[in-house]
């Protein structure tokens, strides 16, 4: 309890006062059969009809009526006093019934406007087994757009702060046992040391948990929403990735899981990306596809790094030259005209900065310096509209159907014609990847030979990997590999690659985004067999802050 609140005893039941809020927030305890406690002011939701801003008298009428409901197992009561009865209805109800919550004592903090605060100390009881579960949550008032009464506006993460659109609290025995995560050096990979593989683990502890062996025990986690799912906002249900468990029941007898990560390329993942907002990463070896490192730091906990679909920007050049010197349209030391703008399809297209390059610069240093036009004025030599969409599949394995171990985008590179194929040229348009395609498409570049990304070995499930139709051409591969090797000595990416040795290559990427005040951050690189590729929306120019996260990735 917080310094401020008094308990008392009445009637049995547990009440917890916050000094001047004037809350009552009552236990919940499952023998009740989930009835209203009399003792509780549990009214139904019957707040006046107000106009403009929700006032702190409304806040704390709305906020108690709610929470004193919940805590009572009243769930209609609860709500009636949200804006969305019919999904708070249900997540209340679940709370008692399917997340096994035999008591709960709720209290609550200090309002900061219309958001209140609150602490949330319950028991989960299952099979005769009770263990603790304590936690910080917050809800915030809105006024009601048809009733004008002030409610609590409803999210998942007002039942619990980890649930994010669609998901539910569970408590039972999970239909997979627990696995024991470890690196391709048997060490152990925890999602506490490293968190952006509790998604991960979740993932494959669903897929591979029966088959790795182990046996269940009982947990309390949450369970991600289902595809189609839709919220009160019209938007689809966020897919969290596979179960997360939240507290341990009784212990189950975990299997071990090898994976093909790399617990110190994954630890230089992690902090790398948390100096980045909205920032993703992966890493993989060009020689066998081995993926080295996931991580991802994200406010929606959204696994960009891997299922992302976005524009990538001037990353996507590696793909459009690679298909230009197979078509023998360009070569690395030819010159290849870097004009301020060109225009195709009745599209004006620029480069950063309106700037240009000295008239014979070579197609090597335009890549270096990734002038857009000179690959947009390539266009008139290629005489076949899927040319871009072809090398992508046929060579570097775009839209394959990857099978990585876990749920993946493979990337998009659709067939397209006027603007919008110049477009793609470039990396905008319609093409969408992610970090995974792109350190594959370096890696790929690199060995000359696409290598499906694998997180766990195939022979775990006998599951069938993507292959390429073809390899890369010796030549082509040759004069890729040297122009991103330029790219990370003295073009866009020298700065941010400085530090990094060995044998080493890279491109930068900007993609702008419709509406966003600064366009998402791309780069990719690789030092010897090490490919990598991070992704940071709104983060500017692709050396700025993409380019330290591989930078740091590729250094360990």
């Amino acid at each position: 309890m917080n310094g401020a609140a008094k308990g008392a005893i009445i009637g049995g039941v547990f009440l917890a006062m916050v000094g001047g809020a004037g809350y009552g927030m009552y236990s919940l305890v499952g023998d009740t059969g989930g009835g209203k406690d009399d003792t509780a002011d549990s009214k139904t939701a019957t707040a006046t009809r107000g106009e403009g801003p929700v006032t702190e008298k409304e806040t704390a009428e709305a906020a108690k009526g709610f929470l004193t409901a919940w805590a009572a197992g009243d769930e209609r009561t609860a709500a009636d006093w949200t804006n969305n009865a019919s999904e708070a209805l249900s997540a209340v109800a679940d709370f008692k019934t399917r997340a096994y919550v035999s008591k709960a004592v709720i209290t609550p903090g200090t309002p900061s406007g219309t958001t209140v605060p609150f602490k949330v100390e319950a028991e989960v009881t299952y099979e005769g087994t009770t263990k603790p579960l304590a936690y910080e949550s917050r809800l915030t008032v809105v006024r009601g757009l048809s009733t004008g009464k002030a409610l609590v506006d409803w999210q998942a993460s007002v039942i619990h702060p980890d649930l994010k659109r669609g998901e539910r609290l569970r408590a039972g025995t999970p239909a997979s046992p627990p696995v024991k995560l470890v690196d391709r050096n048997d060490q152990e990979l925890t999602p506490e040391k490293y968190p952006s593989l509790r998604p991960v683990l979740a993932q494959l502890r669903e897929v591979y948990g029966g088959k790795a062996g182990g046996k269940a025990g009982a947990e309390l986690w949450i369970e991600p929403a289902t595809a189609g799912a839709t919220t009160q906002d019209g938007g689809a249900g966020q897919d969290g990735g596979g179960r997360r468990t939240l507290l341990t029941l009784v212990a189950g007898e975990p299997s071990t899981l090898k994976t093909y990560l790399d617990a110190k390329v994954q630890a230089a993942a992690e902090q790398a990306v948390a100096k980045y907002p909205e920032s993703s990463v992966v890493a993989v070896k060009p020689s066998n596809g081995h993926i080295l490192a996931i991580a991802n730091n994200r406010k929606d906990g959204y696994d960009a790094a891997m299922t992302g679909t976005r524009a990538p920007g001037s990353t996507m050049k590696i793909v459009t030259a690679a298909m230009l010197l197979d078509r023998d349209k360009v070569a690395a030391d030819k010159p290849a005209p870097c004009d301020k703008t060109v225009s195709w399809g009745g599209r004006s297209f620029h480069n950063l900065s309106n700037f240009q390059l000295p008239a014979g610069t070579n197609f090597s240093t335009s890549f270096a310096k990734s002038c857009n036009t000179a690959f947009i004025k390539q266009i008139d030599e290629v005489d076949e509209d899927a040319a871009l969409s072809k090398e992508a599949t046929e060579v570097f394995g775009i839209g394959l159907d990857w099978k990585t171990g876990i749920k993946s985008f493979d990337g998009k590179v659709p067939v397209t014609t006027g603007a919008e194929s110049a477009a793609e040229y470039i990396g905008q348009g319609q093409i969408t990847m992610n970090p995974l395609n792109i350190a594959s498409i370096t890696a790929t570049a690199r060995s000359g030979r696409f290598h499906q990304p694998l997180l766990v070995s195939p022979e775990l499930d006998g599951r069938t990997t993507a292959t390429a139709a073809r390899a890369m051409k010796s030549s082509v591969r040759g004069q890729l590999v040297s122009m991103m090797r330029l790219t990370a000595t003295s073009g866009t990416g020298a700065k941010a690659m400085a530090s990094v040795g060995g044998d080493k290559g890279a491109k930068t990427g900007s993609a702008e985004v419709d509406g966003a005040a600064s366009p998402d951050s791309w780069f990719t690189g690789f030092s010897d067999d090490v490919a990598a590729a991070a992704m940071v929306e709104g983060g500017g120019h692709g050396g700025d802050a993409a380019g330290p996260i591989v930078a740091a990735v590729l250094r360990s």
